[in-house]
């Protein structure tokens, strides 16, 4: 459904065109420093800043907290924020109504929800609501970062970053490709998560994999994940692809497990990528279904998209990892409270 975790839950609501965009978090620790500047920085980052190859669509995007901060620290009840939308054109969606966009949710969504859902801008299905995902990760990385809130473990800190574009590890020249096609186009984007405590995860069902597995794949667009050396690992002998372990710490001298060993993390740094597919709204003519006729007709999105999506998910890849891991870490601490 619209929430995840099981101590630190993430609960996301809103659609594209609709008044706001919003999320809830309960179970964050209270004493926690939290601002309106803090989402700033990183709210950025998942608009693309000035980049080609964004959509001019741009929100402020001031988060409003309603409940759970007082005083600019958090309280320990639920903390909810809403982000306003304002900078829509929902009319655009309104007269392409007939046609559900290829590569879109349009067609699923009006199957699973019987016409009743709201269809301007992918509705609950779009990346606007990644800025929800953002907003999460923004407390989060501040409770894996701080001392004497709620973890036993601080410091921990999460950086993604584009690794390919188009096929291109000089990602201009991936954008070119796109632009020269007058097309969209894919990435592939990195996330490292470093100084990570031996002994989180819970196998089998909630193995690390499993869990970051599960929230990544809720990002619009992600293909594919694969951890350490991932599928390159079906080409290599054993003895190859094992990490050797060098000190009672756990560091090992290859890290081709990429942190996880078991479903449970080992102490080295965690690495991983996930594949990101090309913007479904696209320029090029295609065809598509129109459900009023039933003939098949030709098609171009219109309005204003990215014409990269894989440009703004460094940011909402970290944001979903540090919320992962605050809710591994809250386990992983009530699980020895009890014991």
């Amino acid at each position: 459904m619209n929430s995840f975790g099981r101590l630190f839950k993430v609960h996301i609501f809103g659609e594209s065109h609709g008044e706001s965009v919003g999320l809830i978090i309960d179970g964050c620790p209270a004493g926690l420093s939290l601002t309106q500047e803090d989402f700033l920085q990183d709210i950025e980052r998942r608009k693309g800043g000035q980049q080609k190859g964004t959509t001019p669509r741009k929100e402020d995007d001031i988060p409003l907290f309603k409940s759970g901060v007082f005083n600019n620290k958090t309280t320990g009840a639920p903390i909810a924020v809403f982000f306003e939308n304002k900078n829509t054109r929902s009319g655009d969606y309104e007269k392409q109504r007939a046609v559900p966009r290829p590569g879109h949710a349009d067609f699923v969504a009006n199957k699973k929800f019987g016409g009743h859902e709201d269809f301007r801008g992918g509705g609950h299905f779009s990346g606007r609501l990644t800025v929800c995902l953002v907003a999460a990760g923004v407390i989060a990385k501040k409770l894996l970062r701080a001392e004497g809130v709620g973890l036993t473990k601080a410091g921990i800190t999460v950086n993604a970053s584009i690794l390919e574009i188009g096929g291109e590890t000089d990602l201009e020249k991936g954008l070119q490709k796109a632009i020269d096609a007058k097309d969209s186009i894919g990435g592939i984007v990195e996330c490292r998560v470093s100084d990570l405590p031996v002994g989180l995860g819970e196998p089998f069902f909630d193995s690390v994999e499993s869990v970051l597995s599960h929230v990544v794949f809720a990002i619009p667009a992600v293909r594919g994940i694969e951890f350490g050396t991932g599928f390159a690992a079906a080409k290599m002998f054993g003895s190859e692809h094992n990490d050797a372990i060098e000190t009672i710490n756990g560091k090992t001298a290859t890290n081709h497990a990429g942190g996880i060993v078991g479903g449970i993390t080992n102490g080295n740094e965690l690495v991983f990528r996930i594949a990101i597919k090309p913007t479904s709204s696209t320029p090029k003519e295609q065809n598509t279904l129109n459900w009023e006729s039933g003939g098949i007709e030709p098609f171009s999105v219109k309005g204003r998209h990215d014409l990269c999506i894989a440009l703004r998910v460094p940011v909402v890849l970290e944001a979903v990892t540090a919320f992962v891991f605050a809710d591994l870490l809250l386990l992983e601490q009530h699980i020895k409270r009890i014991l």
